[in-house]
């Protein structure tokens, strides 16, 4: 079993969601979409888990990137489907083959429609991540930003979360991102 779709990393995951969904009721916030990113299905898996758990209405997306949006592509499809190629984008943390055996069940009852965006959208939301929080985000962990900044994940008048994990960046990918609006690179 690959290490991504192991069931205790879909229980850890889901404490990510559990806190959203926390946050947001103490906050007096009623979630209408949560996003993730997505690789072989067990962050944005375990993240709906626990999302709907406390809040069974909230939708929940896997955000991919462009080319390499298997999870997408079988929630659409309703079977498992496969990546062409397994690098050319610089979210290289989401380049899974396929989704998980048993993520992917799980995401067809939990998840709704995947979200895709591009490696240039990727960047732009790193930029918008570092100018207006002073996050270091690497690119896979921007994807469902990315998702909400370009409309693919409806925003206006809702109230939606995003996952943005990890900071793993090379310098050139991260100064690429930040020079794209002239940025503090």
């Amino acid at each position: 079993m690959p290490p991504y779709d192991h069931p205790w990393i879909l229980t850890g995951q889901g404490t990510a969601g559990i806190e959203i969904a926390e946050q947001a009721k103490a906050l007096g916030v009623t979630l209408d979409a949560v996003a993730a990113p997505c690789s072989g299905g067990g962050l944005a898996t375990g993240v709906a888990l626990g999302v709907k758990g406390l809040s069974p209405t909230t939708s929940v997306h896997a955000g991919e990137p462009a080319g390499f949006d298997d999870l997408a592509r079988s929630l659409a499809s309703g079977t498992k489907q496969k990546n062409e190629k397994l690098s050319g984008s610089i979210c290289d943390a989401l380049l899974a083959p396929t989704p998980g055996d048993v993520t992917f069940p799980l995401a067809q009852k939990v998840l709704g429609p995947g979200l895709v965006v591009t490696d240039e959208e990727v960047l732009d939301a790193m930029e918008l991540a570092f100018r207006e929080f002073k996050l270091v985000l690497e690119p896979g962990g921007a994807v469902a930003l990315a998702a909400a900044l370009t409309g693919k994940l409806l925003v206006e008048g809702r109230a939606v979360a995003v996952v943005c994990s990890g900071g793993n960046v090379d310098h050139a990918t991260f100064k690429r991102a930040l020079d794209r609006a002239g940025g503090a690179g």
